[in-house]
């Protein structure tokens, strides 16, 4: 299965190099084929916010479907002097086996719950390690910053501006692709549209009124090009002095005698809130009140949320670096642990990482997750991590519990629960279908509308709670009482 924009470049070798000795030590003793259940989750939520959006999945879809060992790649590896002809061999004949588990891309995600699961061989299980967390952790960066973003607006367009200052092509790619799901309703990153579908969208830049002898005829000369999409840009020189007149100079001398209507204007420097109500004033009595204005230049959610404040008369907003970097908090720190390896009758041995640093205990054993939701409202109420083979009867009162905070405790009546994690893999065969781009940023629309808005806060949010089933809470501190030994 081919699917649009997917990559065909051969990544199986952007491993780190640890995944391939421990899958060559796995295989030397015997235990390569051992089934091992691994998690990836993250600890920490961006820029100190109540939620973030799982995004990636269908590019690392595309990953796995094309892992593959090169003859070039086993002889690099050859040359390293220490794996072993059997390892090089199974390499060299290897096929993907795993079953995968996900959460659907636009999903809210918290802490500490698995967004991924992979359970197969340990071999191949941990050589996925890498590209399963580059995947992951740049999308849903981008995706959880977008949406702050476009939240911040209230309504207002959010357009991805930010290719040039991405760190490298790719980032720019899927950068627009995730920033898309988040919200925004376009893109300056060309190839996105073309490779993804997500609209790109774009004017001029200040050279091009530059090339001309004025403002006035650059401003005309565009419009005569493109009648009906006009936005000029009105800073180079003077926004309220020059750019905004000559942009209603050429409105009435050149659009309108063409049958046209101005789309807008666009201001990228100085200060937003006050040039913008100058220039509304000044268009709104020349008639042009259906103009739109479109404001950039390092804006964040912050400063929008600020410039609205004050009355800024902005219709979009153009998000460069601070969009596509996520520049005030740039690592999403998506983690993969080992959390079960299955045993010979089919059970499974749970497995925990523990740590004096609290957040960095896993939580062990082959798992899953339910979002339980009011049933009045449809509002999201809280997530539970249970036990692979647990249900949740939603006829019953179902009692959640912080699994730090024990004493804190909540019987729910009246809700409905839907299962997070869907099948992607069985057995290395793909048997999930990646919805179209525009279904998915719906979907991810709807979704972050289910929770509550004290959860959506830029500051201090209040947590949506994560807790464990008890039966995985016992589990979990049966292990810790095991292995806390001198």
């Amino acid at each position: 299965m081919k699917m649009q924009g997917s990559d065909d470049r051969n990544l199986t070798m952007l491993v780190d190099f640890y995944e391939i000795t421990m899958a060559n030590g796995y295989l030397e003793h015997g235990i390569g084929d051992r089934v091992a259940v691994f998690d990836m989750f993250f600890r920490k939520i961006p820029d100190g916010g109540g939620f973030a959006l799982f995004a990636g999945l269908e590019q690392l879809i595309n990953y796995l479907n094309n892992l593959k060992f090169t003859n070039e790649d086993i002889e690099y590896l050859r040359s390293r002097g220490i794996f072993c002809e059997e390892f090089l061999n199974y390499l060299k004949d290897f096929e993907f086996e795993c079953d995968v588990w996900s959460m659907p891309e636009g999903t809210p995600i918290f802490p500490n719950e698995p967004v991924v699961i992979v359970r197969g061989p340990v071999i191949q299980a941990q050589l996925i390690e890498t590209m399963t967390l580059l995947t992951i952790n740049h999308q849903s960066l981008v995706a959880t910053k977008a949406n702050r973003i476009v939240r911040a607006a209230q309504g207002r367009g959010i357009l991805e501006f930010g290719s040039r200052r991405a760190q490298s092509y790719d980032a720019a790619i899927l950068g627009a692709r995730a920033a898309y799901i988040g919200g925004c309703t376009g893109t300056a990153c060309v190839i996105s549209d073309f490779l993804y579908g997500v609209p790109a969208i774009g004017t001029m830049a200040h050279s091009w009124v530059q090339m001309f002898d004025t403002e006035y005829e650059a401003f005309k000369k565009y419009a005569e090009v493109y009648p009906d999409n006009c936005t000029v840009l009105v800073d180079t020189y003077n926004v309220i002095k020059s750019g905004v007149p000559n942009a209603i100079k050429m409105f009435n001398e050149v659009l309108l005698p063409m049958g046209y209507r101005p789309k807008g204007i666009r201001i990228d420097s100085g200060d937003i809130a006050y040039l913008s109500k100058k220039a509304r004033i000044m268009l709104d009595e020349a008639g042009f009140s259906d103009v739109g204005i479109c404001a950039s230049n390092s804006l964040d959610e912050y400063l929008i949320r600020d410039l609205l404040i004050q009355g800024a008369k902005v219709d979009s907003f153009g998000v460069g670096e601070n969009l596509i970097t996520s520049k005030s908090d740039p690592v999403f720190g998506g983690v993969y642990k080992l959390a079960a390896i299955q045993k010979e009758d089919g059970s499974y041995d749970p497995k925990i990482k523990i740590s004096e640093t609290i957040e960095k205990i896993t939580n062990p054993h082959f798992k899953t997750i339910y979002r339980f939701y009011n049933k009045t409202n449809g509002q999201a109420i809280a997530d539970c991590v249970t036990l692979f083979d647990e249900i949740i009867d939603e006829t019953k009162p179902y009692t959640i519990f912080d699994p730090v905070a024990t004493w804190k405790k909540k019987t729910l009546t009246n809700y409905t629960v839907r299962k997070l994690l869907t099948p992607i893999f069985e057995k290395g065969k793909l048997v999930y279908d990646c919805p179209e781009l525009e279904d998915i940023r719906t979907y991810c629309e709807g979704q972050v509308a289910m929770l509550w808005d004290e959860v959506k806060r830029f500051e201090f949010p209040h947590r949506y709670y994560v807790d464990l089933s008890d039966k995985l809470w016992k589990i979990k501190n049966e292990m810790l009482s095991k292995y806390n030994v001198e």
